[in-house]
C-alpha cells in the first residue's frame, strides 16, 4: 500500500514542528539540550525521540514523533474498530514535566492515522496539569485554545473541552489529572479543515505554554507544594498507564517501549490518604480538578 499524499504532509509538518517546540523549551535552559533518539521500527517506518533531562527549568521534556506502518495486528484492529490490513500512523507527541511546582505538566499529541480500506482521521488534543491555583494562568491557557480551535472551526472548542473533561478523567478517583485543555479524535482525514486543526494546534503550543512558564519560573516554592506536585505527578501516572489511549496504541501496534514511556515523571510519591491542610493551595487547587468553565468563569 502506498501512504497519501495527506500522511506525507503530515510527516513534513510535524518534522518542522518538532524543532519549532524544542527550539522554544530550549530558550529556558541555560546548559542543557535536547538529545535526539533514531530509532527504527522492524514491521516498518520508525521515529525521532528528542528528551531533555536535568534542565534548569524543565527536569524532565520530550517532543517525539514517530511514523509508522505496516500490518496491523488482530489486537490493534480490534482497538481501533477496523478490518485487518495495512496501516499507516504518524504523529507528534510532547510532555514536560517542570522542576518548579509553580510550573504546570503539559501534555500535547496529534496523530493520523489511514488504513488500506481508504479509511483516515486525525486526532489530538492539549491539557495541562497545574500544582499550584494560579486561576489566570489557567484561563489564558483555555482562551489560546479556544481562539486556536474557533479560527479553524467556529465553535468547536466547546465540543473539544468537553470531550478533554470526559477522556483525561482518572474514573477510579472521579477527578481530572489536570484542569484540561482539548481533545478530538476520529476526524475525517479526507477533511482539509482537519489538517488545518492539527496543525493551528500544534502551533499554539508555545504561546499557550511559554507565558505561564515565564511568569512563574523563578517563584519561591515550599517543601509542601513539592510534595504536593510528586502526589499529582503519581495521579499523572495512573491516568497514563491504565487509561491513555496512546500509550495503549504504542503497546498494540509494537511501539518502542522507551518512547511510550518518556511521558511518565521522573519523580513521584504515593501516599496513603493523603489530605491537605485546610485554608492551603493544595486544598484549593484540588477544588480545579473537575470540569470548570475557564472561559466565562
Amino acid at each position: 500500500m502506498e501512504l497519501s499524499t495527506t500522511f506525507r504532509k503530515m510527516e513534513t509538518l510535524i518534522r518542522r514542528l518538532q524543532d519549532q517546540i524544542c527550539d522554544g523549551l530550549e530558550a529556558f535552559e541555560p546548559i542543557q539540550k535536547f538529545q535526539q533518539d533514531i530509532w527504527k521500527r522492524e514491521q516498518g517506518g520508525g521515529g525521532w525521540t528528542r528528551i531533555l533531562s536535568g534542565g534548569k527549568t524543565f527536569e524532565k521534556a520530550g517532543v517525539n514523533i514517530s511514523s509508522i506502518h505496516g500490518e496491523m495486528t488482530t489486537e490493534l484492529a480490534a482497538q481501533l474498530r477496523v478490518e485487518e490490513g495495512f496501516f499507516g500512523a504518524c504523529g507528534l507527541s510532547l510532555v514536560v514535566h517542570p522542576n518548579s511546582p509553580k510550573v504546570p505538566t503539559i501534555h500535547m499529541n496529534v496523530r493520523y492515522f489511514e488504513t488500506n480500506e481508504g479509511r483516515s482521521w486525525f486526532g489530538g488534543g492539549a491539557d495541562l496539569t497545574p500544582y499550584y491555583p494560579y486561576p489566570k494562568d489557567f484561563k489564558e491557557f483555555h482562551q489560546t485554545l479556544q481562539q486556536t480551535c474557533n479560527a479553524v472551526i467556529p465553535s468547536s472548542y466547546q465540543k473539544f473541552k468537553e470531550t478533554c473533561d470526559q477522556y483525561f478523567t482518572i474514573k477510579h478517583r472521579s477527578e481530572m489529572r489536570g484542569i484540561g485543555g482539548i481533545f478530538f479524535d476520529n476526524l475525517a482525514g479526507t477533511e482539509a479543515k482537519h489538517a488545518d486543526l492539527v496543525k493551528s494546534v500544534v502551533e499554539s503550543f508555545l504561546p499557550a505554554y511559554t507565558p505561564i512558564v515565564e511568569r512563574r519560573k523563578d517563584e519561591s516554592f515550599s517543601e509542601v507544594d513539592k510534595i504536593f506536585q510528586k502526589i499529582r505527578r503519581g495521579r499523572y501516572v495512573e491516568f497514563n498507564l491504565i487509561y491513555d489511549r496512546g500509550t495503549l496504541f504504542g503497546l498494540r501496534s509494537g511501539g518502542r517501549i522507551e518512547s511510550i514511556f518518556m511521558s511518565l515523571p521522573p519523580e513521584v510519591e504515593f501516599h496513603y490518604n493523603w489530605q491537605p491542610e485546610s485554608g492551603s493551595p493544595q486544598e484549593e487547587m484540588l477544588s480545579y480538578y473537575q470540569p470548570y468553565d475557564w472561559i466565562n468563569g
